[in-house]
């Protein structure tokens, strides 16, 4: 094979990584939407397991925010 051919090959990988990401993306916007709609709360906990210490807390990035941002759902100022 090629080099060329392993690129674009490695290339068409990674595009249909992206679509299914960006799929994914959607439908769970869309999910988030409709449970908001039907007056339910939803929201993202995320619980330290197996007996480790309690964290002081958890610093978001701006990459967290955006993708919570895409499913619309607003961080608690919290953590």
């Amino acid at each position: 094979m090629t080099s060329d051919r392993h690129a674009e090959r490695l290339m068409g990988k990674l595009l249909r990584a992206i679509q299914l990401s960006l799929e994914a993306t959607e439908a769970s916007r869309e999910a988030v939407q409709e449970i908001l709609k039907r007056g339910a709360d939803t929201g993202i906990f995320f619980l330290n397991g197996r007996g480790g210490a309690e964290p002081d807390g958890f610093e978001l990035t701006e990459q967290d925010r955006d993708f919570l941002r895409s499913l619309s759902i607003r961080p608690d100022r919290r953590g």
